[in-house]
């Protein structure tokens, strides 16, 4: 983080960090505040370490990281997470186009382990399939891999189509009750009008605003370069993982999570990262791993986009030699 950003980010946050100095003690200045907090959350350094940096007391440091992550959320959650209008939608629909050449895509959803310590008493709910204990991340983000909406808590067992469908913001996409816009021709195309659709792998429930790839057989060039086009769009929110994880190292412990999201946003307005640099995230599950079944209406809403990437209108010079 630059100075320029850190500058800003403590403009933001000044009257909530802000102390009083009293007769026995001076108080720990917001921007030293800041500055602790951040350097727990980049560099994933224990509380003890912290405390023969910056001079501070254990106990003083923990309480400064859970009050500074807890003012981060409170203060910049709803002007960098806010709950997208139709307009905002479009625009990210335009990038996502501008960017991976997916028509009509608001988004790309997927899960992330956050790994935990084995919380006592009901362990067996946060044992994850790779065999640790973990919470899950769910998040939608757009073409610049920033998040869009996040779910944050689930147990970590619980596998991704389940942990979608029983948020807030999966509610809202299944029930067509998230601000989405009117459904619109696809570029280059006249008519039909088509819905504007979020990505996700196969472990995902289709809906009429949720599609993902075709199953792995018996494939022909359609379907091949769908899945292609499709897994070009998603890779953002895996790149959104990847830039999160390399950026804040603390995953390991839940209760900031939700402040590294918000921190998140925030670099990427800031200080964009692009993705070439860094590994991807991804926490899908095992390759068999399968979601519900979608009705009829659906799949032919899939097989319109397949058509379509296919089309003069909607297909791209080099799609036929990826396949």
């Amino acid at each position: 983080m630059s100075v320029s950003s850190f500058d800003a980010l403590v403009q933001k946050l000044n009257q909530r960090l802000c102390r009083r100095n009293t007769k026995f003690r001076r108080c720990v200045s917001p921007e030293k505040r800041l500055m602790v907090t951040l350097r727990f959350l980049a560099m994933g350094e224990s509380i003890y370490s912290l405390h023969f940096q910056f001079r501070l007391g254990k106990s003083t440091i923990s309480y400064i990281v859970q009050c500074t992550c807890k003012a981060i959320w409170d203060l910049l959650h709803d002007e960098y997470i806010p709950h997208p209008t139709t307009q905002q939608w479009t625009e990210i629909a335009g990038k996502f186009y501008e960017i991976t050449q997916f028509p009509n895509c608001l988004g790309a959803v997927d899960g992330k382990h956050i790994r935990i310590l084995k919380p006592p008493g009901n362990g067996s709910l946060y044992f994850n399939y790779k065999k640790y204990f973990s919470l899950i991340l769910m998040a939608i983000a757009d073409a610049e891999y920033k998040f869009v909406a996040v779910d944050i808590g689930s147990y970590g067992r619980t596998n991704d189509s389940k942990v979608f469908k029983n948020s807030n913001m999966g509610r809202r996409v299944y029930s067509g009750n998230f601000s989405f816009p009117n459904p619109r021709s696809l570029p280059g195309t006249t008519e039909p009008n088509m819905p504007f659709v979020l990505v996700g792998d196969e472990a995902f429930q289709m809906s009429g605003n949720l599609l993902k790839p075709y199953a792995n057989h018996g494939l022909n060039d359609s379907k091949r370069i769908f899945n292609y086009r499709l897994t070009r769009a998603r890779r953002m929110v895996e790149c959104a993982f990847g830039i999160l994880t390399n950026r804040w190292r603390i995953f390991t412990r839940p209760i900031h999570v939700k402040a590294c999201v918000i921190l998140h946003n925030f670099c990427q307005t800031k200080e964009p990262m692009s993705s070439e640099s860094v590994p991807l995230v991804s926490d899908n599950q095992p390759e068999n791993a399968t979601g519900p079944r979608s009705t009829a209406a659906v799949s032919r809403l899939r097989d319109s986009f397949a058509q379509y990437v296919m089309s003069p209108a909607g297909s791209v010079p080099w799609q036929e030699q990826i396949i």
